[in-house]
């Protein structure tokens, strides 16, 4: 078994047992009932999301500054994974409104501006799919995540800084009860280690996939290479 593998299995082990706390230890909400329970993997899988935008922006300004490969595939790691999460986000957040707010979308300004989000990064990922592979596409690329990091605080504050809909910070606001807080803070903890070893799998997919270009392009620079010096 592989590194690789037995991240993965640890990574989903965790989950399972956090699926466990949200299940078996953390008490039913006496206003919402079962389908709070929902709470601890959406708000979980947007920390996520963020975090892994986050790569997107620090990978996307580190290539623009030294043109560093490894820094642009942590880019692109990061922003599949990170529209994962963000997917998860959505539905999860679909599955809570219907039975709370008796719809499963409502153009609230934080569920906008989420929806926004997906479709920026999915932008991202278009962008690499389609442009012809190279320092051109990875430099528009960068740019793109870099900007539309910009959503992700709007996101984030949405619900303060509108009138919304959306339930406000409950973390910030100290409005969970301890069993609450501690199931939310341990599968939020579980999640993000799912997303880093998602992003790590994710990263070697990349290398094995630039190899042959990367091997191309190098023999090509140092056929330039030798064609530039002089005879002697």
């Amino acid at each position: 078994m592989n590194k690789f593998a037995a991240a993965a299995i640890g990574a989903v082990a965790l989950m399972v047992l956090a699926a466990g706390a949200i299940f078996l230890f953390a008490p039913t909400d006496a206003l919402q009932g079962p389908v709070q329970r929902i709470f601890y993997l959406h708000v979980s899988a947007a920390i996520a999301a963020y975090g892994c935008f986050a790569v997107v922006l620090v990978g996307g300004a580190i290539y623009l500054r030294n043109e560093s490969i490894s820094a642009d595939r942590f880019a692109r790691s990061g922003a599949l994974v990170g529209l994962v999460f963000t997917t998860v986000t959505l539905v999860m957040g679909m599955l809570w409104a219907k039975p709370i707010w008796g719809t499963f979308w409502t153009w609230d300004a934080r569920l906008t501006s989420t929806l926004v989000l997906w479709i920026i990064y999915a932008g991202y990922l278009l962008v690499r799919r389609l442009a012809e592979p190279g320092r051109q596409a990875a430099r528009i690329a960068a740019v793109v995540g870099i900007f539309g990091f910009i959503d992700v605080p709007v996101v984030h504050f949405s619900v303060t800084w509108w009138r919304t809909v959306h339930p406000g910070p409950v973390i910030v606001n100290d409005a969970l009860p301890p069993e609450m807080l501690a199931t939310f803070l341990f599968t939020m903890a579980c999640t993000l280690v799912l997303a880093a070893v998602m992003i790590a799998i994710r990263y070697r997919i990349e290398v094995l996939a630039d190899g042959p270009v990367t091997a191309v392009a190098g023999q090509a620079s140092l056929a330039a290479t030798r064609e530039a010096e002089p005879v002697r």
